[in-house]
């Protein structure tokens, strides 16, 4: 393909995508799989180079785009390499026309903006939200060290103490350690939120919200496999990846308890009162991952953030009937709205008297409310609000 016929083909792509981020239908990852899958001859150059062109355009434009050529016009104003390829050239682009509409700048919407800086994110930590974002491995503690793991190719280690960077792209699941179950794609920040339950051998431990298990595979580790980790989840699809990655892992004894929505305690009853830690990785707007999908910030609308904040407070409710005097709850979303972080945790705690918040002592970030806040800026992982509460124990 030439260079014109991949800015073509790109606009043609994210025309998908803008149309189905206004459905909330299938995100640009799996347009773009589909795409590739269905048109074999585009080669794995050519693959890359749109893939590259879609991403771009979408971190250029804010809000939604009226067209996938308004985005790609959006891009050709910062990258001056851009408007020389619309050519009109066989396949290729047609010329841009004086005063053709071009999509608008910025971080996000508007009025996400807003509800961004009242949580104290603004200019460049709202900017970093849209970097590319490194490629961060756990190194699975059931299975290996990260002082001697073996790589075929050199890993920085991050903060976390079973983390490693290496540059965004780099084929890890083609790598022995990763078919072996030595290593884990998972991001620094979603490893420091394991680290605070922190799970000790021999405990009771809930992942209230596992979906496809990575955060069960690392309390599994911390936990080596003695005890009681159960992985719940209302989604049977995501559930189901679990099982052939903790055999991979080495991770035994997970049980797996699949949940029905507003039902959650008939499935969990036996479990009341029982558990030493509960891990509430709850569904949220996902605006601290906007660096892997930034195009979600399209598709979240002020009615979408209402329905997950809600659900979030009867999630955490689920949480404080599972665990047990002097057991704790560990809330976690990727969000830096403080909707669905500080205040939902001040939330939390005036609800339940008789929990307690628990201070947390991570090698990234800083206090938000009675929790800590990872954001891409500052800490170099994805955005995250980590915050601890205890069930106070009954005096005797």
């Amino acid at each position: 393909m030439t260079p014109a016929a991949r800015v073509q083909t790109a606009i043609e792509l994210l025309d998908r995508i803008v149309e189905a981020a206004r459905a909330k239908a299938a995100p640009a990852d799996r347009i773009l799989a589909e795409w590739f899958r269905n048109n074999r001859f585009a080669g794995s150059k050519d693959r890359r180079a749109i893939r590259e062109l879609v991403y771009a355009a979408i971190r250029a434009c804010g809000p939604v785009p009226a067209s996938g050529r308004a985005a790609m016009l959006r891009l050709a104003e910062t990258d001056p390499a851009i408007a020389p390829l619309f050519d009109g050239s066989n396949y290729g682009a047609a010329p841009i026309a004086e005063g053709e509409p071009v999509a608008e700048g910025g971080v996000a919407p508007s009025w996400l903006i807003a509800r961004l800086a009242a949580s104290g994110v603004e200019d460049g930590e709202a900017e970093a939200l849209l970097d590319r974002a490194p490629l961060d491995l756990r190194v699975n503690a059931l299975k290996a060290e990260r002082a001697t793991v073996t790589l075929p190719e050199p890993a920085e280690p991050t903060a976390a103490p079973h983390g490693l960077r290496l540059a965004t792209g780099t084929p890890v699941e083609q790598w022995p350690a990763f078919r072996a179950g030595e290593i884990e794609v998972q991001d620094t920040g979603s490893q420091l939120a394991c680290l605070a339950v922190g799970a000790q051998p021999g405990e009771t431990v809930i992942d209230l919200c596992a979906g496809g298990g990575g955060k069960t595979l690392a309390l599994a580790a911390a936990m080596d496999n003695q005890g009681r980790l159960i992985a719940s989840d209302t989604d049977r699809n995501r559930l189901s990846r679990l099982a052939p990655r903790a055999e991979r892992a080495g991770a035994a004894d997970i049980a797996t308890i699949l949940l029905n929505p507003q039902r959650e305690m008939e499935a969990l009853a036996e479990f009341a009162g029982e558990a030493d830690a509960v891990l509430v990785d709850a569904p949220c707007s996902g605006t601290g991952t906007w660096r892997r999908n930034p195009e979600a910030r399209w598709r979240l609308d002020e009615q979408e953030l209402s329905r997950l904040t809600t659900l979030q407070a009867y999630l955490l409710d689920v949480a404080a009937q599972l665990v047990k005097p002097g057991g704790r709850i560990v809330y976690v979303t990727c969000s830096l709205l403080d909707e669905e972080g500080a205040g939902q945790f001040d939330a939390l705690l005036a609800r339940h008297p008789d929990l307690q918040p628990r201070a947390l002592a991570l090698p990234l970030g800083r206090p938000r409310g009675q929790g800590i806040r990872l954001s891409p800026g500052p800490d170099s992982t994805d955005g995250f609000f980590i915050a601890c509460a205890a069930r106070v124990q009954a005096a005797e």
